[in-house]
C-alpha cells in the first residue's frame, strides 16, 4: 500500500518544463567542456552526465529526469564513444558502457525521487497528526458557553482549512455547522449516509460525506467542502467526532439529571415548608377538639358528634402531611434509615392502629411468623400503611384484608389480600409507577398515585422488594419481601 501510494505521488507529479530546460542546457554545457577540453576522458564525461541526472531528478521528478537521462546518453555515445559524430558504437564494450550508463541514470533518478516523495509523505503525515493533535485538543477543551457541536465542526474547518463542515447527531437530528461558508446540501445526503454507510463524494459540489460510527453503530455523519485529507487522518478525525458527540450526549444527559435533582430538592424544601405551616393550624384544632371532648365526655349531642369528627380529620390531616413530607424526602434522595430490630407482627399492628375508626376493623392479621428484621420502623409502617389503605379503598365495603407472613429464604414475606376486583396482567407493573392510576378507577377511588410508587421505594431502600400477585379471581394479594435480621426474634 505504501509502495502505490508512493507511485502514485510520482506520475500524479506536474511535468516540470522549466526542469527539462534546465537539464538540457546542463547537458549541452558537459558536452561543450568535455569535448574540448584535452584531460576530460569519456569517463569523466559520463559522471557529469550522471551528476546532472540526478539534479534534475531532485529538483524536477522522475519523468524529466528520463528525458534527461535519454539525452544524455544520446550526447555520451555521439560525442564521446567511437566512431565520434555517429549514433552508432565499433566497440562491444562500449555498447555495455552506455546501457550501464543508461540503466545507472535511470536507477539513481528513481531512487532520488523516491526519497524525496517519501521525505514529502514524512512531512504531510507530520502535518496531519499535528492536525489531529489540535483537533483533539480543542475538543478536550470545549466549553459549555456555545453548542460543542457547533465548536467541533468549526475547529474542524479551521485546522484541516476546510471551505465548509456539516455535522449531523442522528439521534438528536441536530445539524452543526462550521467554515467559511455553509454546507448547502440539506440532511437528505447526510441521513442516507447514516442509514446506508460508506464514504460518498460529489464531485459536482466537491463534497464529501463520512458515516461517524461509535462501537460499530452510526451515530451520524460529517460532510466536508474542499477535502485535502488522507483517509487515515479522516479516520481518526471521524473517531474523535465521535467522541465529541458522546460527550455532547453525556452532558445532555448530566444537565438533565442536576435539574431533576434540583427540581426533586426545591419540591422537597417546599413541601417541608408547607407541612410546618399546615402543622400549627392543625395542631391548635386538634388541641381544641380535644379540649371540647373533655369537657363533657358524658354528653352524647350533635356537637359532641361534629367535635369528634373535627378531631379524628384533624388527626388524618396531620398524618397526610407528615406522609407528603416523608415522600418528598425519599424522592429527593434525603432520607436516613434508622434501623431497628422488629417483627412483621409489630409493623403491621402499628399500620393498623393508623385506621381505626376508617376501617381498621376489616384489616385481619392471620398468621404471622415471628422473625426479626432490621428496617427503620416508621418508614415501613408508612409503607405498609400505604398497601393497606389502597387495599381498603379498592375492595367492598364490607370485604376483610387479610394479612399473612412467613419466612422464606432468608425473608420474611408479608402478604396482604383484598378482595376487591384484581388488577389485569399489564398493570401489574404500571401500578407502582409515580403518579399512575388506571381508567377504571381514575374518576371512582380517590388518590394521587403515588401511595403504591412510595411503598416500594421504601421497601426497595431495606434491600427488600414489593410486588403484586393474581388473588386467584379474589382481588390482588401485595407482598413485601423483607430481609431477615442477623440475631432471631424480635
Amino acid at each position: 500500500m505504501e509502495g502505490d501510494a508512493v507511485m502514485n505521488s510520482i506520475f500524479q507529479k506536474p511535468f516540470s518544463l522549466s526542469g527539462l530546460v534546465m537539464g538540457l542546457g546542463g547537458v549541452a554545457l558537459v558536452t561543450f567542456f568535455c569535448s574540448n577540453l584535452p584531460r576530460a576522458n569519456v569517463t569523466t564525461a559520463g559522471f557529469l552526465f550522471l551528476m546532472v541526472v540526478l539534479g534534475v531528478a531532485a529538483t524536477s521528478g522522475l519523468r524529466v529526469s528520463v528525458l534527461i537521462s535519454l539525452a544524455s546518453m544520446l550526447c555520451y555515445n555521439f560525442f564521446f564513444l567511437p566512431p565520434l559524430g555517429r549514433l552508432t558504437i565499433a566497440d562491444p564494450e562500449n555498447w555495455v558502457a552506455l546501457f550501464t550508463f543508461l540503466l545507472t541514470a535511470l536507477v539513481a533518478s528513481h531512487l532520488s525521487n523516491r526519497a524525496q516523495v517519501q521525505a514529502a509523505e514524512a512531512k504531510r503525515r507530520q502535518h496531519e497528526t499535528e492536525q489531529l493533535y489540535a483537533l483533539s485538543r480543542a475538543i478536550l477543551l470545549t466549553e459549555a458557553v456555545r453548542p460543542i457541536g457547533t465548536q467541533v465542526a468549526q475547529t474542524i474547518a479551521q485546522v484541516f482549512e476546510l471551505s465548509a463542515v456539516a455535522i449531523l447527531d442522528a439521534k438528536s437530528g441536530q445539524r452543526f455547522q462550521g467554515g467559511a461558508r455553509e454546507v448547502e446540501e440539506g440532511d437528505a445526503r447526510l441521513e442516507e449516509v447514516v442509514r446506508v454507510g460508506g464514504h460518498r463524494r460529489y464531485d459536482a459540489e466537491v463534497l464529501d460525506i463520512w458515516p461517524i460510527s461509535l462501537g460499530g453503530s452510526p451515530i451520524g455523519a460529517l460532510a466536508a467542502v474542499g477535502n485535502r485529507v488522507s483517509d487515515g487522518a479522516v479516520q481518526s478525525m471521524l473517531n474523535l467526532v465521535a467522541i465529541a458527540l458522546e460527550r455532547v450526549r453525556t452532558e445532555e444527559a448530566a444537565n438533565r439529571a442536576e435539574v431533576a435533582r434540583q427540581s426533586e430538592e426545591f419540591k422537597s424544601t417546599l413541601l417541608d415548608a408547607i407541612a410546618h405551616e399546615f402543622k400549627t393550624p392543625l395542631t391548635s384544632i386538634k388541641a381544641a377538639a380535644t379540649g371540647l371532648r373533655t369537657i363533657d365526655p358524658e354528653r352524647v349531642d350533635d356537637q359532641q358528634e361534629l367535635t369528634a369528627i373535627i378531631d379524628e380529620e384533624a388527626d388524618r390531616l396531620s398524618q397526610l402531611v407528615t406522609e407528603a413530607v416523608k415522600m418528598a424526602e425519599i424522592d429527593a434522595g434525603k432520607v436516613k434509615l434508622n434501623r431497628i430490630h422488629t417483627g412483621g407482627e409489630q409493623l403491621l399492628e402499628s399500620a393498623r392502629r393508623s385506621f381505626e375508626g376508617r376501617g381498621a376493623e376489616r384489616i385481619a392479621a392471620q398468621a404471622i411468623e415471628s422473625a426479626a428484621v432490621l428496617v427503620d420502623g416508621e418508614l415501613m409502617v408508612l409503607a405498609i400503611r400505604q398497601v393497606l389503605d389502597n387495599a381498603l379503598k379498592y375492595s367492598a365495603a364490607e370485604s376483610q384484608v387479610r394479612c399473612a407472613g412467613r419466612v422464606e429464604g432468608g425473608s420474611l414475606l408479608l402478604r396482604i389480600a383484598d378482595q376487591g376486583s384484581g388488577i389485569p396482567d399489564r398493570d401489574r407493573e404500571r401500578v407502582f409507577d409515580k403518579f399512575y392510576r388506571r381508567a377504571s378507577t381514575l374518576h371512582k377511588v380517590p388518590g394521587s398515585g403515588l401511595g403504591l410508587h412510595i411503598a416500594r421505594e421504601i421497601t426497595r431502600m431495606h434491600g427488600g422488594d414489593l410486588w403484586v400477585e393474581d388473588g386467584a379471581g379474589q382481588g390482588a394479594v401485595f407482598c413485601f419481601r423483607l430481609p431477615l435480621a442477623t440475631g432471631g426474634k424480635p
